[in-house]
């Protein structure tokens, strides 16, 4: 039976307030067609009852104004020729100078073979109009519908801050049909689908048409509406840190179940969207990637996850590109980052060596310490090597009461040292890896109390946790970028020197 497609129209009425689209399209750029050709486009603009292939306009999305670009499949597969492509481009500029969030809606065969090479090479302006907005620090959502193929998927289609997919949708680069003409065999069944490229890193998630709009205005909350410094969360800090043995604090935080990361987004966030892997192709269990608010203030959120790693599964060089990913996402959209660090250590294996473990870490280290919008870092367990020291560098690190942070797990510090294992608990005392050392030697600025394990207390901890970042980030984001930068650098460029 034939898959039913939505229409450009029909997916705007379903995702934005009802009656509040507005068209932004003109009569289409005449492109000079031959007879044949304008014959196509007639009978496409019968059938689809659309002048071109995309629909652009604005809309309301919980009374937000919203930018839309959508493609009507009906014409003409929605191929994308020079009056699409310009279409397309005069909405994205719009949008730009409006400074609008911009949602869009790819559905296509990529590009219309009718006008040649000149429609091929259209794609580079649209994604020329798409970095510009990008550039000037607005959202670019992106809902890609079946199908999504060619140029449009290799370019205006796969530059989204954030990357939805419809169900079962066929996505790729190359068309089935074009590769058994080409090649004279099958693509592999499933590859082409947007589940499997969500399973794979290359986009964030599947939703239906229905799902759309609630997960578009979620993204949105955090995107582009205003923190809430309305009711602040009064402090709760460790001024005097319990005076506990190192040892104990490393026990405790590997406590099967110490809340983690996902405990923190369940319980503290007010809004979470989460987002998946690089983009790129790569993703990670051991890691966290999200848009989030914590006690009303939006943040970009990346953190590693300690329900996703065993002493077999560590995190690899894709999760810190996945946090390099974060890191230029809030940039990008000028929104705070929150790193939280909970890990047993980067992997160690020929795989991890081989696609670059270390100089991700460098390359993270440097990403962080350098970036312009406002950080903070949260020790929230185990802080273990390159792994940890990667989330470290931020504007405000605060520390659990028991989380840590070395060079090595004390047990590997031990076996240098010692030879042995079993001085683990001495060498943990002699690094100052607990809070209280950390507070002490300027490398935290504040301790987050557990009462006395937050193993006992995961819903209050997490929500402890939520509310210091929280009031970090409202802290922060008045203060002037250059200041903020120069007190980061400052910081590190004099930690441990004689005072």
């Amino acid at each position: 039976m034939p898959r039913t497609r939505i229409s450009a129209r029909d997916l705007i009425s379903r995702v934005f307030d009802t009656g509040s689209f507005v068209s932004w399209d003109a009569a289409p750029v005449d492109v000079g067609p031959d007879e044949r050709y304008r014959a196509e486009l007639d009978a496409a603009a019968a059938k689809s009852g659309a002048d071109e292939s995309v629909v652009t306009g604005t809309a309301l999305l919980g009374g937000r104004p919203v930018a839309v670009i959508a493609c009507e499949f009906a014409f003409l597969a929605g191929s994308i020729g020079v009056a699409a492509a310009e279409r397309i481009t005069a909405a994205i500029e719009r949008a730009t100078a409006e400074g609008l969030p911009l949602l869009a809606s790819p559905t296509s065969g990529g590009t219309r073979m009718q006008e040649g090479t000149v429609a091929f090479v259209q794609m580079v302006k649209i994604a020329a109009a798409v970095a510009a907005h990008k550039a000037a620090h607005l959202p670019y959502l992106v809902y890609l519908r079946d199908p999504t193929t060619g140029g449009v998927f290799a370019s205006w289609g796969s530059l989204g801050h954030v990357t939805i997919a419809e169900p079962g949708a066929l996505v790729g680069f190359l068309g089935p049909r074009v590769y058994r003409a080409l090649y004279g065999v099958e693509f592999p069944a499933g590859v082409q689908t947007s589940e499997n490229l969500y399973r794979n890193g290359v986009i964030d998630g599947v939703a239906s048409v229905d799902q759309l709009r609630n997960l578009v205005d979620r993204a949105l909350h955090v995107l582009v509406d205003p923190a809430d410094d309305s009711a602040p969360a009064p402090a709760d800090s460790a001024d005097d840190v319990p005076d506990v043995p190192a040892w104990q604090s490393v026990m405790v935080s590997r406590h099967e179940d110490r809340p983690g990361v996902r405990e923190l987004v369940r319980h503290a966030a007010s809004t979470a969207v989460p987002l998946s892997g690089t983009g790129q192709g790569e993703v990670d269990s051991t890691v966290l990637l999200s848009l989030t608010r914590f006690g009303g203030q939006p943040c970009v959120l990346f953190g590693q996850d300690r329900a996703g790693q065993s002493a077999q599964t560590t995190m690899g060089p894709g999760a810190l590109r996945e946090a390099r990913r974060g890191m230029r996402m809030a940039a990008e959209l000028r929104l705070p980052l929150v790193l939280v660090i909970d890990t047993l250590g980067a992997a160690l294996s020929q795989e991890a060596e081989e696609r670059g473990m270390a100089p991700e870490i460098a390359r993270c280290i440097s990403d962080l310490v350098t970036l312009r919008t406002p950080t903070v870092s949260v020790l929230l367990g185990q802080g273990t090597g390159g792994g940890a020291l990667a989330l470290l560098p931020a504007d405000r690190v605060l520390a659990a009461q028991n989380g840590w942070l070395a060079p090595l797990p004390p047990e590997g510090a031990s076996a240098i040292v010692h030879r042995d294992t079993a001085h683990a608990p001495q060498m943990a005392a002699a690094q100052g890896i607990r809070s209280a050392d950390l507070l002490r030697d300027g490398i935290v600025d504040a301790v987050i109390p557990e009462h006395p394990d937050a193993a006992v207390e995961p819903v209050d901890f997490s929500r402890r946790v939520g509310a210091a970042i929280g009031r970090e980030l409202a802290a922060l984001r008045p203060l002037p970028g250059d200041d903020r930068l120069g007190a980061r650098l400052a910081r590190y460029r004099t930690l441990g020197l004689p005072s």
